[in-house]
């Protein structure tokens, strides 16, 4: 696995280490002994009003009133603002994500008052339909109620709002993906009845707060799906490959100011390499290789004819090609890795650092010939950010919010 590897261990020739930046101490009227949550939201909002001046209540009446609500309640709540900024901030801090130069554009929805499961499938089905946007994707995020003493906020059991089932065949195939042949057979235990074909939308399984989890359909007009087919290769369309459009992962936690908010949904648009060097290729999913390489008549007898790498590239045009010509919106590696440098320049300009896991920046194809491979980063975990939910933990699942990235088995 490339998360194994060092990049000192890969590039010896650095383009420099991002500089370490030290936050500033809070003021001295802020500084007083205080519990672990009363701490991290001092913090919080020390960074909030620190970053946003000229905010009403001033710094201290706020602080103050925060106190009093967690010694009165064992909680707070934190405001439309607050919870925009602290959202936005997690998706600057996300050490697993190339695509963070528009973090500060990302779409909140507030839905903390959601409560049922049929309310919050429906406010699921329409993050999909905005964040759609006919294909224009839109970076968004929905945030339901955090958890609360006595009171856990709502789950989805789904690592993405949307997934295709893995159907188990007699003869041992697999129709689908096979990634999801244990959550496919969980569903179908629970009384789902799929068609058994390769692309059946997975149900979302939501557990409302203090409730048993029930399985919802995603109705398939919520979803834009993708055919895949390649510029020169006409047999590439036989093959009958799509892929949706919105990569929205659904399954881990945000923890803003010492809240956690289970359920908050987050989407950016794909990165071509995604699709076409990871769920397209990947053995334990689509494992297209060889096929496609079959079709392109490679020598497939021996690595050093360089068959995959010749395959992969083809796929990966066939997924860029694919998008834009159904005009869905979608990255390729080359641009995003140019674009990740400006936001670290961006950032470290404000003095801030830029938390980067460097086995998840580098893109899966043709690592080296981009400019985010040849330099160091620095791994610090920041505040507010996502967090591995339950359910991600169980499954080895964890991803960035503005797209997919490369988790073990994604």
């Amino acid at each position: 696995m490339q998360s194994e590897i060092s990049p000192r261990d890969v590039c010896p020739h650095s383009a420099g280490r991002v500089q370490r930046f030290t936050a500033p101490q809070l003021p001295p009227a802020l500084s007083t002994e205080v519990t672990d949550l009363e701490s991290e939201a001092v913090e919080f909002l020390s960074r909030h009003h620190a970053e946003n001046p000229g905010l009403s209540p001033a710094l201290p009446d706020r602080v103050a009133a925060v106190r009093a609500e967690i010694a009165a309640t064992g909680t707070y709540t934190q405001t439309f603002e607050e919870l925009r900024f602290g959202a936005r901030v997690a998706w600057r801090n996300a050490s697993r994500c190339i695509g963070r130069l528009y973090w500060n554009n990302l779409q909140v929805r507030d839905l903390r008052q959601v409560r049922s499961a049929e309310e919050i499938h429906q406010e699921l089905c329409e993050h999909l339909r905005l964040a759609t946007n006919g294909g224009r994707i839109r970076p968004m995020i929905s945030i339901f109620a955090p958890d609360t003493p006595g009171s856990p906020g709502p789950r989805v059991w789904n690592d993405q709002l949307v997934r295709y089932a893995g159907h188990r065949s007699p003869d041992g195939a697999v129709i689908g993906d096979p990634a999801h042949l244990d959550f496919t057979d969980m569903v179908r235990a629970m009384g789902w009845q799929p068609s058994g074909g390769p692309y059946d939308l997975l149900p979302l399984v939501i557990q409302a707060s203090g409730r048993r989890p029930e399985f919802f359909e995603v109705p398939r007009d919520v979803v834009l799906e993708v055919p895949l087919t390649h510029p020169e290769y006409q047999w590439f369309a036989d093959l009958g490959l799509r892929w949706y459009a919105v990569p929205a992962i659904a399954n881990m936690r945000l923890r803003i100011g010492g809240l956690d908010y289970p359920l908050a949904p987050f989407n950016g648009w794909y990165m071509g390499t995604e699709i076409g060097a990871r769920n397209l290729v990947d053995v334990d999913r689509y494992n297209l290789l060889p096929d496609v390489a079959q079709q392109l008549g490679l020598d497939t007898g021996s690595e050093s004819t360089l068959w995959r790498d010749r395959a992969l590239v083809e796929i990966n045009i066939a997924v860029l090609h694919s998008f834009q010509s159904a005009g869905v919106k979608i990255s390729d590696h080359h641009t995003e890795s140019r674009q990740f440098l400006m936001h670290v320049a961006k950032e470290e300009s404000r003095g801030r650092i830029v938390p980067a896991d460097w086995s998840w920046i580098v893109p899966p194809i043709s690592g080296g010939i981009t400019p985010v491979f040849h330099r160091y980063y620095d791994e610090a975990e920041l505040s507010p950010g996502f967090h591995p939910g339950e359910q991600v933990s169980r499954q080895g699942h964890g991803q960035c919010p503005v797209s997919p990235g490369r988790p073990a088995a994604d």
